[in-house]
């Protein structure tokens, strides 16, 4: 079932409902995020206007107006689309402190923030783009994202 077939009626708005989706999780097994390490991971910067959404859940992370070169070979980006769709946990080790990026409702293992981004928000969260699909903008209607059609008009 789509995204857009699964909404709740909250005091008349569409609220969509993002979950865990157990075919589009499967793409994330170990073993294939394993294989995608071998990818070059710059296959996530399309240069095009539009939104990375979860793979297993379809929630909205990213947008690529918040997405740069960091030079890392992973895509990129100084924030969230919505703060509320990502999880960020503390990881303490012998060789120190990481932040952990996880998605909200798929609860996606996404990569790690970092604190040496550009302004204005100098953060770096460094993305596995086998954990994302991309949807471009000419596409954010049909695919259910319309409501962040107008993030693209001014730019």
């Amino acid at each position: 079932m789509e995204n857009k077939d699964k909404e709740k009626n909250i005091v008349n708005l569409q609220i969509p409902c993002y979950e865990k989706n157990s075919h589009r999780y499967n793409i994330l097994s170990p073993k294939k995020i394993t294989q995608s390490l071998h990818l070059p991971m710059n296959f996530g910067i399309t240069g095009n206007p539009g939104i990375y959404v979860d793979i297993a859940s379809g929630e909205p992370l990213f947008s690529s107006i918040d997405q740069f070169k960091s030079g890392t070979g992973w895509p990129s980006y100084t924030q969230p689309l919505k703060q509320k769709n990502i999880i960020e946990k503390e990881q303490r080790g012998l060789f120190g402190s990481s932040t952990e990026v996880r998605s909200m409702h798929g609860d996606s293992h996404l990569d790690h923030l970092f604190t040496d981004g550009p302004k204005p928000t100098g953060l770096r969260y460094c993305i596995n783009s086998a954990a994302l699909r991309f949807i471009p903008v000419k596409d954010l209607q049909k695919e259910g994202y319309g409501q962040y059609l107008t993030l693209f008009d001014q730019k």
